[in-house]
């Protein structure tokens, strides 16, 4: 077998579910053990919250894997139907939204954008209405690359929204060393930057 025909070979859609479905699983992962308040508190200037990233993967997926590609969910999203999304409305978790219904909400548009994969090719056709003319038309492909690129993203800002509330890093966190070694990596970072304190 040639490189090219294992090229073709590979299954493209199934892997690049796989990797959206560990995304996506990191990404709820960051929430375990931790209290309403917890995952609702914004920790960076610009609100982000892990509940808020929650929220706002839900629409990212029923958007561009349901809406975009012609299979409208049955889910509908009050921040959404009211335009408030474009207020940020997305972003964070109102006090009437538990964390049990907004988890169980994401993956039930994991299961809607999952059904999309299932039922719809690659090349199937796409159009997204809030993307600039020229660009609005595009595939189911390109659209998962998307949601994929989106997931993982998301899924980064929960790894350090996490370790500023607990201490708990990344899943090789305790691969990497131990309490000592993960002591001494951080002086000899402060180190370095204290070379350049003001």
């Amino acid at each position: 077998m040639t490189a090219g025909e294992r090229t073709t070979s590979l299954d493209v859609k199934g892997e690049l579910h796989r990797y959206l479905q560990q995304a996506r699983e990191t990404m709820l992962s960051k929430l375990e053990g931790l209290d309403e308040y917890d995952i609702r508190r914004p920790l960076t200037p610009t609100g982000t919250n892990l509940l808020g990233l929650v929220k706002h993967l839900t629409g990212v997926e029923l958007g561009y894997l349901g809406d975009c590609v012609g299979r409208r969910s049955p889910i509908r999203l009050a921040w959404v139907d009211d335009g408030s999304i474009w207020e940020s409305a997305d972003m964070w978790a109102t006090a009437e939204e538990s964390k049990a219904d907004l988890i169980a909400l994401y993956q039930s548009a994991w299961q809607h954008s999952d059904q999309s994969l299932q039922e719809l090719a690659l090349d199937a056709p796409a159009h997204v209405p809030w993307w600039p003319e020229p660009r609005r038309e595009t595939t189911l492909g390109a659209l998962l690359i998307r949601v994929l690129s989106d997931t993982t993203q998301h899924a980064g800002h929960a790894d350090i929204i996490r370790e500023l509330i607990d201490g708990r890093a990344g899943a090789d966190h305790d691969e990497v060393g131990d309490p000592a070694w993960w002591a001494s990596y951080l002086a000899r970072i402060q180190d370095a930057a204290d070379t350049f304190r003001p």
